[in-house]
């Protein structure tokens, strides 16, 4: 039986519109458990954007007139094709900073963070005043799930449109929210499309098989065989029915079915809800490679990426602004995909975040440069999120067992390269943290005290050890500190826009530790030069065959870092190439950003 991902966009959007029950999830439905083949809903007031039967109808429209007219939607450039036009979206200007809300500022002495904590901690990450910068200087927040749930970490959701009691009331996110919009920072949530909690209505109403919901979930009389990617079992065992469902994480997470239209359009109206009624500025989806089965594929399928194109489609025809980031932890050509085929805005590139963490680990620059081309190369526009580590993997200070000058090389790469960085909180004082989970999101270090600053109480995990000589109060009045680089580092990257958009040429020093990368945007050009060494060294000088530089001689003026000293003019031939020693010798971790000017 062909599956209904298979059929065109246009039928998609016109089966969504005429399925039954279409007022059933635009906003989080109070539902009423009945053993009858229809469950009786009471929904929420809907907001005041445009409902979801209306959306579809009109996009189909519009699909259906371009068909006819034989219009081809415009594709994406090319990462090169937009520098003349400076075609750039918000995030493409933006430092993100992933926040844990339960570890990160309590405000009422309960150990765990709310919303009120993380409103109260906004000054130090932006505090809205451009002159100043004593404060962090990001101007994106990803909110980890801040949603009902009954595990710590939040990511198998009991209900969408409310928030975890844990962190307060909606309206003390709304407040949040708006403090942090008045300061120029835009907000994120972690939006989980691909399962529910097992205690979630829509799966306790599926466990009934006259259910509405009954097709909600993938069921089987019997268990399949199938493991999942990694040998894990997939086919889980209800209490209730005895029958089996497919969960791809664990049981307590069972997957949704997208063969059922009435999903589709139940995660649609949950979008709008944050992005059109809230106010949130975009998305991160969790796991979005599993979305859909085909098979025995479990991941990447063809129908996993039609419908994150569907769902593209859907947030950008009401809101162009919204920001939607995937993380898709695969190969950068099967990330780079849902990008390219408009499938959303931005994915991470694990694989470029692995590669710049093994070359400053093995002091090669040569894998860093294979990490930020590779990435240049796959992705239209430097439309992907850029990171060291996060909430899933072990922390960058402990992946460099205690080395901050590491930790420092490995910052200058992800704050001065092409995409868009994200930050795991406490990651710029260098907390430290390994596997299990648990333990890498930890309470923030804010001070020396008992509770670190994060708490009065007792913190919900406890508080890291080395608290009291790693925290935000000693680094902030340390010059050298890793805190202060990475304030640094960000407010450069803002006042300097070809680090965040300007084209890129990592260059060949015929020395595997000294790192040179040159970025141009118009006649802003910055170099960035890393001794990845702990020792100076000479041998060493800086080719690249050939650029969009004009042809010409280029003074050096120091940005950043260590000042080097008196630095060589830069000699650019008629192919925009040169072969360029700026100074004699490089210091051990050597950390020096300068710019050229036309002479």
């Amino acid at each position: 039986m062909k599956r209904w991902f298979g059929m065109s966009f246009v039928l998609v959007w016109l089966l969504l519109a005429s399925c039954q029950n279409a007022d059933v999830a635009l906003d989080d439905a109070t539902v009423t458990s009945v053993p009858t083949a229809t469950v009786q809903v009471t929904a929420t007031p809907a907001s005041s954007s445009p409902t979801l039967d209306a959306l579809l109808a009109e996009m189909a429209n519009k699909k259906a007139t371009e068909e006819a007219s034989g219009v081809v939607p415009t594709s994406v450039p090319s990462a090169m094709e937009l520098y003349d036009e400076y075609d750039f979206e918000w995030w493409n200007e933006a430092v993100f900073y992933e926040v844990f809300v339960r570890s990160f500022a309590d405000s009422d002495g309960d150990g765990i963070g709310d919303f009120n904590g993380l409103t109260a901690k906004l000054d130090y990450l932006n505090d809205g005043d451009p002159t100043t910068d004593d404060d962090l200087g990001i101007t994106g927040i990803w909110l980890m799930p801040i949603m009902p749930s009954p595990s710590y970490h939040g990511y198998d959701v009991t209900n969408y449109q409310k928030i975890n009691p844990d962190y307060g009331t909606m309206a003390d996110f709304e407040h949040f929210l708006a403090e942090a919009h008045a300061r120029g920072i835009r907000v994120i949530i972690d939006f989980v499309v691909n399962h529910t909690s097992d205690e979630h209505p829509y799966f306790t109403l599926s466990e009934n098989p006259n259910s509405f919901y009954a097709d909600w979930y993938r069921w089987e009389e019997n268990p399949p065989s199938e493991l999942g990617p990694w040998g894990q079992r997939v086919w889980h065992q209800d209490a209730v029915n005895d029958q089996y469902y497919f969960g791809m994480f664990w049981s307590g997470m069972p997957d949704l079915n997208y063969e059922t239209p009435a999903v589709t359009q139940m995660m649609f109206g949950h979008a709008d809800f944050w992005l059109n009624s809230v106010g949130v500025d975009g998305l991160r989806i969790d796991a979005a490679r599993y979305l859909i089965e085909e098979g025995d594929q479990l991941e990447n399928t063809a129908e996993t990426h039609a419908w994150f194109q569907a769902f593209y489609d859907f947030y950008k025809t009401d809101n162009p602004e919204a920001m939607t980031v995937l993380e898709v932890w695969a190969s950068r050509y099967e990330a780079s995909s849902y990008v390219e085929e408009n499938g959303a805005d931005l994915t991470f590139d694990f694989e470029q975040a692995s590669q710049v963490m093994q070359g400053i680990s093995s002091r090669n620059v040569r894998t860093i440069y294979a990490g930020l081309n590779g990435a240049l190369e796959a992705y239209p526009s430097y439309q992907y999120a850029t990171f060291l580590t996060n909430h899933d993997m072990n922390r960058v200070m402990s992946e460099f067992v205690g080395d901050v000058q590491k930790a420092k090389l490995a910052a200058t790469v992800l704050l001065t390269s092409p995409g868009v960085p994200f930050l795991y909180y406490g990651e710029e004082i260098g907390m430290e943290g390994m596997k299990p989970d648990e333990l890498i999101r930890t309470p923030m270090q804010w001070d020396a005290s008992a509770g670190a600053g994060f708490t009065i109480g007792e913190a919900w995990e406890a508080i890291n050890a080395d608290a009291d000589e790693v925290n935000v109060a000693l680094q902030d009045v340390d010059e050298d500190s890793l805190l202060n680089l990475y304030r640094d580092l960000i407010h450069l990257r803002a006042d300097y826009p070809a680090l965040s958009n300007g084209e890129m040429y990592t260059l060949d020093s015929g020395n595997k530790n000294v790192f040179g990368m040159l970025r141009v945007l118009d006649d802003e050009i910055v170099l960035v030069m890393l001794n990845l060494f702990d020792e100076d060294v000479s041998a060493y000088e800086f080719e690249l065959e050939a650029s969009s530089l004009p042809a010409g001689t280029y003074s050096a003026e120091w940005l950043f870092g260590e000042e080097a000293g008196e630095m060589a003019d830069l000699q650019v031939n008629a192919d925009g190439g040169f072969s360029y020693q700026p100074i004699p010798a490089m210091m051990g971790d050597q950390i020096s950003i300068y710019k050229f000017d036309s002479k």
